[in-house]
């Protein structure tokens, strides 16, 4: 693949985490302009988060075959369209309906870059490539949710999606002159074959972990923005984007796992993330401001450290099966998403900020005890 062609990859990879997170920080201001609750403004992330859970599964059933450049091209067309309807302000329903077809599309395009890339590079270049792909993912996620933020400081969140739309619009233009792809084969995925993956020893507790592990993150950072404005009053969208800097740790722990991985092996790094996790989500029970923006550091390296090692870690226990393999993480990998970004906000609606903590950091040690748990089998067998 030509650089120009993998610039605009990865310009296209950023854009379409930009569109899963941009409402993130603009919480507490949509629940204001939208006259709805904490837990109703939440489900603005969640109606998003659910397709992705779904569809690594579902295209195996749903696709016989296609072509990756026009995949790109028809989803990041439709994208750049539901983000002008976004811009014109429709009401909660409306804006949930659009989110939710936002949904449904993220996936199509973030599936489609994957087949492009690890069709159109070397085998050589592939693990560079696929690492340098991962990281523009984290990129993304802080871009979208730091973008989202200022603008709607200096003008609203109308303009925000708006402009979305208008950075969709010349991310179609890119992409049509993206090189040509071969046709991209998906094999479809049977239920019987998913249960075969799943009784290989340890994959399913890895999921488990997965699940938890972005179950408290996906959580934490969909409240934070509440949290923020209740602790200092007057906070406003760009204070609480940056807020989000401490995601971009996880692009310098996605590279640097690998090394950790070698000298000290994959479950003791994954445990040592795990209680890295746990200690930063106690830590948020501190109510002052600065204290909360350097600990996100700390928590997205936790976060970051468990995701980028259980990857390898499954494609290593299945690696006959690595397609369902990672098909059935990433589906895990977003469920954990889905429902962690909206059923904790329950919680806090009843208990407040420190139920609601405990209650993530109890899910963590759920996964604590699936590692531990996996370690005990491997001892006895």
């Amino acid at each position: 693949m030509s650089p120009a062609n993998f610039a605009i990859v990865l310009f296209s990879t950023i854009l379409a985490f930009t569109v899963l997170y941009a409402p993130q920080p603009l919480l507490p201001v949509l629940a204001r302009d939208l006259a709805v609750s904490q837990p109703a403004a939440s489900l603005l992330t969640t109606v998003t988060l659910i397709p992705l859970s779904i569809a690594p599964i579902a295209y195996g059933f749903l696709l016989e075959s296609v072509s990756a450049k026009r995949v790109l091209i028809v989803a990041a067309a439709l994208l750049a369209g539901t983000s002008f309807v976004l811009a014109t302000g429709p009401g909660y329903g409306g804006f949930l309906a659009v989110r939710l077809m936002q949904g449904l599309l993220i996936p199509a395009m973030l599936t489609a870059l994957m087949t492009y890339v690890s069709a159109s590079v070397e085998p050589a270049r592939l693990g560079r490539a696929m690492a340098v792909y991962v990281a523009s993912t984290v990129l993304g996620g802080f871009v979208g949710r730091a973008f989202s933020g200022i603008v709607t400081e200096l003008s609203n969140w109308q303009v925000t999606f708006g402009l979305i739309g208008a950075l969709l619009l010349v991310t179609v233009a890119l992409l049509l002159r993206l090189q040509g792809d071969s046709t991209s084969r998906f094999s479809r995925v049977h239920p019987r074959v998913i249960g075969e993956v799943l009784r290989f020893p340890g994959l399913g507790r890895a999921y488990l972990v997965i699940f938890c592990a972005f179950f408290a993150f996906a959580s934490l950072l969909n409240f934070l923005p509440f949290r923020l404005t209740e602790l200092a009053d007057g906070l406003g969208s760009a204070a609480i984007s940056l807020m989000y800097t401490g995601y971009l740790m996880g692009i310098a722990v996605s590279l640097a796992s690998g090394r950790a991985v070698l000298r000290f092996g994959e479950r003791r790094v994954v445990t040592a993330g795990l209680l890295l996790f746990l200690a930063a989500i106690l830590l948020f029970q501190v109510p002052v401001v600065p204290f909360l923006f350097a600990n996100m550091f700390l928590l997205c390296a936790g976060m970051f450290l468990v995701h980028s090692v259980l990857p390898g870690y499954v494609n290593r226990l299945a690696p006959e099966r690595r397609g369902i393999v990672n098909g059935l993480y990433v589906a895990a990998y977003y469920a954990g998403g889905s429902v962690g970004s909206f059923l904790p906000g329950l919680v806090l609606a009843a208990g407040g900020w420190n139920a609601f903590i405990l209650t993530l950091a109890g899910v963590l040690v759920l996964a604590l005890v699936a590692v531990a748990g996996r370690r005990a089998t491997a001892a006895a067998g």
